[in-house]
């Protein structure tokens, strides 16, 4: 598929658009982490794609074109006891407002994947939209990079639960460690079913 969906909208009053994303909404510990970024209207690159059909290798590589070539681009992240408090769907549209917030360039217009939010500029939230635009495809990346970055930093902390190898999601290994050791508070997203259904002690985060 052709990520050129957002070539439709340049004109004399669009001149720069901002493509956001998230990435780790269906995880079960750890923050939910946005980003954005404004690429150059030409900007071209066969690399960037929807992170999930990236492998980590190329994730990294795309990572680093991204940051030298984009315009723009900005991370933000809300952590699990907040996306307990206001939901997943809450916790993740916050995420990329402070990500757009944190874009040191100007912007007229927002395309985002699917998630909706209020805004006075020209807006698209499409459907699969980091296999669409490259703006959204850059975002995904540069979000799903940074979460992985922050759960190598989490494993090193909790080195029993092997965050490393599972970056948090609902794998076998994941809920094996789960069950093994509890989830702590503070890191685990205690209002997730799989999480929840354990009603186990929370443990404290040092």
């Amino acid at each position: 598929m052709s990520l050129d969906y957002e070539q439709q909208y340049y004109s004399k009053d669009i001149k720069y658009i901002a493509g956001c994303d998230e990435a780790g909404r269906g995880c079960l510990l750890g923050p939910v982490v946005a980003g954005a970024v404004i690429l150059p209207k030409d900007f071209k690159c066969d690399l960037i794609n929807d992170s999930k059909q990236l492998s980590e290798k190329q994730r990294e590589e795309a990572y680093q074109i991204i940051k030298e070539n984009a315009l723009a681009w900005a991370v933000a992240e809300v952590s699990a006891e907040e996306i307990d408090q206001i939901n997943i769907l809450n916790a993740s549209r916050k995420a990329m407002v402070m990500a757009l917030n944190k874009l040191n360039h100007r912007y007229d217009m927002i395309l985002t994947d699917a998630v909706k939010m209020q805004t006075d500029l020209p807006f698209e939230a499409i459907i699969h939209g980091d296999a669409k635009a490259m703006c959204i495809a850059a975002a995904s990346i540069m979000a799903k990079v940074t979460r992985d970055h922050i759960c190598y930093e989490l494993d090193k902390l909790y080195p029993d639960y092997k965050i490393a190898k599972h970056k948090g999601y609902g794998t076998k290994l994941h809920l094996e460690m789960l069950k093994k050791y509890g989830p702590i508070k503070g890191l685990y997203r205690f209002s997730y079913a799989p999480v929840r259904s354990l009603n186990i002690e929370k443990i404290k985060l040092f």
